[in-house]
């Protein structure tokens, strides 16, 4: 009997995929993943240093789901100087039954840019002030766009600060936050000149950057603000200084295993000034074990450092919707 690969390109994943559905599908999976109902071995790293570039393979099942998965996900920074995204990568899905091989989903980087986003309106969900004012985006590459995204579907807000190191994509960013469909009507969307003016007085602060050096310190952090910090996924990134996290009244973790080896966690502890005891596991915040936000007054930090099972759950949603539509190209093996 002949064995077929389905073959889904970017423009098709696009089509069956949206923002709302995958923050649901991220909410499950990290409950699963928090209830011993995952699988999910470290990730793999690979550097390219002679041209700034950086690999992720980052893999896992989630138990119960047809499909498992293994996602590449490339950073190669001088990119844009090139005229190529920064970002690309592809996921291969593999028969959860059978172990063989089910789909080739050429997604250029698409689904990891998209479930982080979505991440990221978990967190929000559970994490945010009910009524945020402003929020602050630190960092202006595609992430920006996902996280602001996402949240608008969690959270109304008012205005939206930028900053990034260089002016013009800055201000590009902010025009495209501007016109996200789920922006808030009547928001405001400008450029700050530094992180502090971004932050300062901000109720939501998201960091979206590849930093290896602090960028957003404690005393910048109004009271009652949470942060939800998504450029940390290597164990020498840091965009928040320990202080940050040491003043969080909660610190939650997408994988605190994860999370104790890179990403913003892994620095504070290291430091002495945040206990991993102290860490609380999103998936139990969004299966009802753990409480979330519980007043107004909280200072929230959530280290997403992306782990595999977001990419198995959004790779399954795709897979089912692209079955139920008749979509992309099937080859034999």
């Amino acid at each position: 009997m002949p064995r077929e690969i389905l073959v889904l390109r970017e423009s098709e994943i696009r089509q069956v995929l949206d923002m709302e559905s995958c923050i649901d599908a991220m909410a499950r999976a990290f409950t699963s993943y928090s209830a011993g109902e995952a699988e999910l071995p470290d990730v793999i790293h690979l550097n390219v240093p002679e041209h700034d570039g950086e690999i992720h393979i980052k893999t896992g099942h989630l138990h119960g789901e047809p499909f498992f998965a293994v996602k590449v996900a490339s950073g190669f920074y001088e990119n844009p100087a090139l005229g190529l995204p920064s970002s690309d990568g592809m996921v291969a899905v593999f028969d959860a039954t059978t172990g063989g091989a089910a789909a080739f989903l050429l997604d250029n980087g698409y689904l990891t840019d998209l479930r982080t986003g979505a991440a990221g309106g978990v967190a929000a969900r559970h994490l945010a002030p009910a009524e945020p004012e402003v929020v602050a985006v630190v960092g202006t590459g595609a992430q920006a766009r996902h996280q602001i995204d996402a949240l608008s579907r969690a959270r109304s807000f008012r205005e939206v600060r930028v900053w990034g190191r260089d002016e013009g994509r800055a201000r590009a960013c902010a025009a495209d936050l501007a016109a996200l469909p789920a922006i808030p009507e009547g928001c405001r969307v400008s450029v700050a000149a530094t992180v502090a003016e971004a932050v300062d007085g901000a109720a939501v602060v998201v960091t979206v950057t590849a930093s290896q050096e602090p960028l957003v310190r404690p005393e910048w952090i109004a009271p009652g603000a949470h942060v939800t910090a998504v450029g940390s996924d290597g164990p020498d990134k840091q965009e928040l200084d320990g202080g940050v996290l040491a003043a969080a009244d909660l610190v939650v973790a997408d994988s605190l295993p994860q999370c104790l080896r890179l990403g913003e966690i892994h620095h504070a502890v290291d430091a002495g000034v945040l206990r991993a005891e102290d860490v609380v596991e999103l998936g139990r915040i969004t299966a009802g074990a753990a409480p979330g936000r519980t007043s107004e007054n909280q200072r929230t930090v959530a280290d997403l450092t992306g782990v595999g099972v977001q990419d198995v759950a959004a790779a399954n949603l795709v897979m089912r919707r692209a079955d139920g539509a008749g979509m992309g190209v099937r080859i034999e093996r």
